[in-house]
């Protein structure tokens, strides 16, 4: 049976609106559409999400997806949702981060599917041999200026100012659609609510240059239900690429989503079904304290966007945190999952050559690390049993050398269950 796109989308809260005939369309026969990604870093993170989703929801319905990187637009700058102008970037620069957006694109995408295999385009290929002149003289002259000043991402910035590079941002973005219609049948085109203006443009230049069919299809921007903006952790962007956000901090992300907001990622960042969803839901609400929600979302994306061995080691390292572990979960993290669960501890570096011969609880504890302040304060721990290292429990007879280190590098020091102390050795 044919998934109807439009009812799909929007039980999913993934629909805020499109154009007239669009959902005849896409129930009439398949059709091609495209989202455009800008590459303004070498990596997408969690907002691009509900574009990818989008592209998949239309594979997954019959349709040809078209993921589009622009390397040209990416040298303007979109101006929607923007106070300011952005920095421009150089050549270089994006090739570096077109590099990174393709590659994470094509974990989300099949490019090899028989019937309905996704693109991948780059709208550098089509503008680099296109000169100004014949820009403004085959393009600019089908759309008026009162046309483009009536745009809100014009609109907004009329106080504060706005260039013409940017002011030209949706005229470019619309010879984009206008062009894979014309060369790649693409009769959709989707994206956030805030590229409503720059879409439409895209179909009024179809129309009026060749007259032929094309629809818009926005969804809403995701929000947090306290106010906050989505995507944002502490430390800034929740990134996709595993060097900038950790698969372990990357799960904790979703992990650490409230109640309210989990009941709606849900829907939009996974592709459970209806019931499953609702059965999910009703447990949930039984049970908050076991997060089913956050569990399955975090497991869910953390898989997806990384791998099952990733969320493995992320599980892994949760569960070190709060204590529920063995010294082989220890032993088995990576150095950016140790690193990552144990930030913000108390640390102190030492020399390799400390470890050399065997050293006493004391004197790892105290004289090497300073984690404990005297030899008397270590004596009275050892005595209470709540020394650990490593998360094995010592005692006073225990030596440590270079065959306790974990990634070769690190010992963690424990008093009680919640006091944490990382030597780092080198």
């Amino acid at each position: 049976m044919k998934v109807d796109l439009v009812k799909e989308l929007t039980w999913r809260g993934l629909l805020q609106d499109s154009m007239p005939g669009t959902q005849e369309a896409l129930n009439k026969e398949s059709i091609s559409g495209y989202i455009g990604f800008d590459p303004t870093a070498d990596s997408l993170h969690v907002g691009s999400l509900v574009p990818i989703f989008l592209l998949m929801h239309l594979q997954r319905a019959g349709h040809t997806p078209i993921a589009l990187i622009g390397g040209a637009t990416g040298m303007v700058g979109d101006p929607s949702g923007k106070k300011a102008e952005r920095q421009l970037l150089d050549k270089e620069t994006l090739d570096k981060n077109i590099k990174g957006v393709r590659a994470q694109l094509e974990k989300f995408l099949d490019f090899e599917a028989k019937a309905n295999p996704a693109k991948l385009l780059n709208n550098y290929d089509w503008f680099e041999s296109f000169n100004f002149l014949d820009f403004i003289r085959d393009v600019g002259k089908h759309i008026s200026v009162n046309y483009m000043m009536a745009k809100d991402s014009v609109k907004s910035r009329l106080e504060t100012g706005m260039s013409f590079t940017e002011f030209s941002y949706q005229l470019i973005q619309g010879y984009d659609f206008y062009y894979l219609n014309k060369n790649h049948n693409c009769k959709l085109q989707m994206g956030g609510s805030d590229q409503w203006g720059n879409i439409v443009t895209g179909t009024e230049l179809i129309r009026r240059k060749g007259g032929a069919e094309a629809y818009a299809l926005i969804a809403p921007l995701v929000t947090k239900a306290d106010g906050g903006k989505f995507g944002k952790s502490e430390e800034g962007n929740v990134w996709l690429d595993p060097k900038r956000t950790s698969p372990y901090a990357f799960y904790q992300f979703w992990l650490n989503a409230s109640d309210v907001d989990a009941e709606h990622y849900i829907k939009i960042f996974t592709f459970l079904e209806q019931p499953q969803i609702e059965e999910l839901i009703a447990k949930h609400t039984e049970s908050p304290h076991l997060r089913l929600l956050q569990k399955t979302l975090a497991e869910d994306l953390t898989s997806r966007v990384h791998s099952v061995e990733a969320l493995k080691m992320a599980q892994k390292a949760s569960q070190i945190l709060f204590g529920k572990s063995t010294a082989d979960d220890l032993k088995s993290l990576d150095q950016q999952s140790f690193l990552e669960v144990f930030k913000g501890v108390p640390s102190k570096k030492i020399e390799k050559t400390t470890l050399n011969s065997s050293v006493s609880v004391i004197d790892l504890f105290v004289k090497h690390s300073g984690f404990l302040s005297s030899n008397s304060e270590a004596n009275r721990a050892l005595k209470e049993n709540s020394l650990s290292v490593n998360k094995t429990k010592i005692n006073a007879e225990n030596t440590f050398s270079e065959s306790n280190l974990i990634n070769g590098k690190y010992l963690l020091l424990q008093r009680g269950k919640k006091k944490y102390f990382v030597v780092e050795v080198g």
